[in-house]
């Protein structure tokens, strides 16, 4: 029995991907967290996991830093990011911190089962796309700067919104895609223009892009 932990600050995707799962009878859910410092007291209770489906974006203790505190505690844990994002910066990130894997949350459930067994066999699973992405950053290093981010003072969510307005997205799928209202979106974009000192998207989208901020 495979014995695995859900981490996401979202419930409805949690049940989404326990849901992915339940297809495969030698895969148990062990638990599931809502952020990495709830990941970290579970573990302190119960540490008899073969393996964490770990989100990025999460408030108290990000993913990324859920990913490197796990390692340093238990590192015959294996680790598998499962995010919406594909930028650089988390991949790069994400690996550096000890990943051994990693997913778009649109990955269909075999695909994940066969990551999963993959990852727990030695391996390095991912999305196809990621794995493209990873050797582009092997052979082209990139050196990521937070000054800017910090100069221009965007929350995380705001940059989250700008990513996905890169991709020429419409308000509404970015809604549904970071499970907000349309409304909370607009307030998002407004207060995104004010801090970057622009009048419209594409502005907007070109600023971030010269900052580093996508």
């Amino acid at each position: 029995m495979i014995k695995v932990a859900i981490v996401d600050d979202n419930t409805f995707l949690q049940k989404a991907i326990q849901d992915k799962l339940s297809f495969f009878e030698d895969i148990e859910v062990k638990f599931k967290a809502n952020d990495g410092l709830d990941l970290l007291s579970k573990l302190e209770k119960n540490h008899n996991l073969d393996l964490i489906l770990m989100d990025i974006e999460m408030p108290k203790l990000n993913g990324i830093e859920a990913t490197e505190a796990v390692k340093n505690r238990y590192p015959q844990i294996k680790i598998i990011m499962l995010t919406v994002f594909d930028n650089d910066e988390n991949i790069f990130n994400s690996i550096k911190a000890g990943a051994d894997g990693y997913f778009l949350k649109e990955v269909n459930p075999e695909e994940l089962f066969n990551g999963i067994q993959e990852t727990l066999n030695g391996g390095a699973a991912m999305t196809p796309s990621i794995a493209l992405k990873t050797l582009k950053l092997l052979r082209e290093p990139i050196v990521f700067e937070n000054v800017n981010k910090e100069e221009y003072n965007l929350t995380t969510r705001e940059i989250e919104v700008l990513e996905h307005l890169s991709k020429g997205l419409k308000y509404n799928a970015i809604a549904d895609n970071l499970f907000l209202s349309v409304g909370t979106i607009r307030k998002h974009v407004e207060n995104i223009y004010t801090k970057l000192q622009v009048h419209n998207k594409l502005e907007a989208i070109q600023k971030a892009k010269n900052n580093n901020l996508i």
